[in-house]
């Protein structure tokens, strides 16, 4: 008979048995519904709910059974529907009547909502650390390509001179972010369920601030009803998934394009590359289009879990049982992309030559002749239509603007001088940007003294 099964005539019809079930996928959380028990028969013996030695005699037969399962020798029963009830069931196998105190002033509803919530945040310790690597990573990289020349693009058309280091350093503020945000999503889930009961709390005196204190949460849950029912902090932690996933996305659409012969910026190690079944001269960059077809997998879990939850009645209801897949999903997927883009990136070998040459192309020191006008007094507008005409000029004389002699350029207006041969210099716009934030040399440096200060001063996060 079922643990609860004390009200119902017959059992469970065997399809139900298995439709109703969550083992084959929540027996992940075995360690953390554990570690939940223990501290919830501790609190018990502590109150004096039951006795201290009854208290102790769960608690060992507890840690006998996390043993067996980590050694292998526990097999889990469907009949005995999740995690929750095949521990404890083995344990009141094991220890007798005893054990059957151990479900005394809690509900599995509570039980589950402390399991998850302990889950995510060992997952966010993982995932904050791979992130943190990555940012090391992306540091490093700028160090080494801050003279690096390389085009920027909007519209996926040449723009503006950039250096690859400051490219890099873009990414960092997007995973800066994304570290950030994972850290403040602990912040919020780090709050204790376990003794809210099924929805409407305990006709037992607990001491819930004592459990907080052993499970290491910051507080306690106000309402017991809003305890057993929130799945918000599922719902942010893959929000916060997605954006890592979009970004780790980005970087991938680029690297796929920067491996291509039509590009010839980056070429992937073999050990991240694959060929191809047919085509003998193929290295194809997979684990990049993997990483950025997985992203949808986890926008894909994002509107699951959004879906489950959008129109359920407070307070439990067993739709919620399938808030764990797209979560452990999202979680192992993270770890995954995380773990193998580090090892992509640090190993693929960037072509210097190639990124410089495509800077000679696309008329990229357009708009820094347009702003030579304007420190001349021409307004802004009429510099902007002078350099257009000279870049269809060019275009018609098949030549780049820094190839055009003193007179080429005073034919378009009697401002310039001798120095604009020197100001197109490719190299010379890239490092005449000197607002904040921008591309010159000295600007990515001070970009990567923040992040090192940045690291110094946040190293306690991780």
């Amino acid at each position: 008979m079922k643990l609860w099964g004390g009200r119902f005539q017959k059992e469970t019809a065997g399809i139900m048995d298995r439709f109703n079930a969550s083992i084959p996928f929540d027996q992940k959380l075995y360690k953390h519904d554990i570690m939940g028990s223990i501290a919830h028969a501790k609190m018990l013996g502590k109150s004096g709910i039951i006795s201290q030695e009854e208290s102790e005699k769960i608690i060992e037969g507890l840690e006998e059974i996390r043993k067996d399962i980590e050694n292998g020798k526990v097999e889990f029963k469907i009949e005995y529907e999740d995690i929750h009830m095949n521990i404890e069931t083995l344990l009141i196998e094991r220890i007798g009547e005893v054990g059957k105190k151990l479900h005394t002033a809690r509900s599995r509803n509570d039980q589950v909502a402390v399991d998850i919530r302990l889950y995510i945040r060992e997952e966010i310790e993982k995932i904050s650390e791979l992130l943190w690597d990555l940012l090391q990573i992306f540091v490093s990289l700028s160090k080494d390509h801050v003279d690096t020349i390389m085009p920027g693009y909007t519209h996926l058309q040449r723009a503006q001179p950039i250096n690859l280091g400051y490219y890099f350093m873009a990414y960092f503020q997007m995973f800066q972010r994304d570290f950030q945000r994972v850290l403040d999503c602990k912040k919020r889930l780090n709050v204790l369920p376990l003794g809210a009961g099924a929805l409407a709390g305990t006709t037992y005196f607990t001491d819930r601030e004592f459990l907080a204190k052993e499970l290491g949460f910051d507080r306690i849950c106000e309402n017991s009803m809003d305890a057993v029912s929130d799945r918000d902090f599922v719902i942010e932690f893959i929000s916060s998934g997605s954006m890592i996933m979009m970004h780790l996305s980005r970087v991938c659409e680029e690297l796929v394009l920067w491996s291509s012969q039509e590009f010839g910026f980056v070429e992937m190690d073999d050990g991240y590359s694959t060929g191809s079944s047919i085509m003998p001269q193929k290295k194809n960059p997979d684990v990049a289009e993997l990483i950025r077809g997985k992203t949808g997998r986890v926008y894909g879990n994002l509107i699951n879990i959004l879906t489950i939850m959008k129109s359920l009645p407070l307070a439990y209801n067993k739709d919620m049982q399938e808030d764990k897949l797209p979560l452990f999903d999202t979680v192992e997927t993270l770890k995954d992309c995380l773990m193998i883009f580090k090892d992509m990136i640090c190993t693929m070998t960037i072509k210097k030559e190639n990124m410089k040459k495509a800077t000679k192309a696309g008329f990229m020191n357009a708009t820094d002749v347009a702003d030579y006008l304007v420190s001349k007094g021409v307004p802004f507008r009429s510099a902007h239509e002078i350099v257009g005409k000279m870049v269809l000029y060019c275009i018609d004389h098949d030549k780049t603007i820094e190839e055009l002699s003193l007179e080429e350029f005073q034919r378009f207006s009697d401002k310039f001088e001798k120095e604009i041969i020197e100001r197109v210099q490719i190299e010379t716009c890239m490092n005449s940007k000197v607002s904040q934030g921008s591309t010159s040399k000295e600007n990515v440096l001070k970009m990567i003294e923040n992040a090192e200060n940045f690291f110094r001063r946040d190293f306690h996060g991780v």
